[in-house]
């Protein structure tokens, strides 16, 4: 991507008042710069549900994590991040008015696919929902009872519920039971919650 078109995306970004669409031109730039150098990025945390809920749950920055490898060098990072006129580092910079992090390689244990977004700069990668609703609800109970995550978690819970995303619920129950969750239980019960609240069947249920 030469510099013209780096500049005038910056300018698009850093007008962008929507948040979730601010998010999500900024993922689609930085992946397609990635890219350039042979590193996929993937959406995170919070800033995944932010998407895949269209912005039901807001974030307020974005994270992503690189697949393929274990470590990007620091040096590389830097002079990415530099040609986005970027501010900080190495981990965290301040790019096109937001806090953009890369946080490390990503841990997914799902078997679903990664979702794949158009953007305006090309295409970016999304973190399963499904890993991510078994970790906020991790993150809901460990290490202790946390509102924000709960919250989050229910939101994840509610739209898909809804139908509004897809979500492979035998496989929110496999990864529940993996050894780096273990929480079936916390699952099962948070998503009951939201169902009971929208009148509709829990697909986590036991049978």
């Amino acid at each position: 991507m030469d510099a013209k078109k780096i500049k005038s995306a910056l300018a698009d970004i850093t007008a962008e008042r929507d948040p979730t669409l601010k998010s999500a031109k900024l993922a689609s730039l930085c992946s397609s710069l990635w890219a350039e150098q042979g590193i996929e990025l993937v959406v995170v945390g919070g800033s995944a549900i932010e998407m895949l809920t269209e912005g039901a749950y807001a974030s307020g920055d974005l994270d992503m994590c690189h697949l393929g490898v274990a470590t990007l060098p620091v040096r590389q990072r830097q002079e990415i991040m530099g040609l986005l006129g970027a501010k900080g580092g190495p981990r965290n910079w301040q790019v096109a008015g937001m806090y953009f992090d890369l946080l490390g390689p990503a841990e997914s244990f799902s078997c679903t696919p990664y979702r794949r977004v158009r953007g305006p700069y090309g295409d970016f990668l999304v973190l399963q929902p499904e890993d991510l609703l078994v970790e906020r609800v991790l993150m809901t109970f460990y290490p202790g009872e946390s509102q924000t995550a709960r919250n989050c978690a229910r939101i994840l819970i509610s739209v898909a519920l809804r139908g509004e995303i897809e979500m492979n619920w035998a496989e929110v129950r496999r990864l529940a039971n993996r050894p780096e969750y273990r929480n079936l239980t916390e699952c099962e019960k948070l998503v009951k919650q939201v169902a009971d609240e929208l009148k509709i069947k829990s697909p986590l249920h036991p049978n």
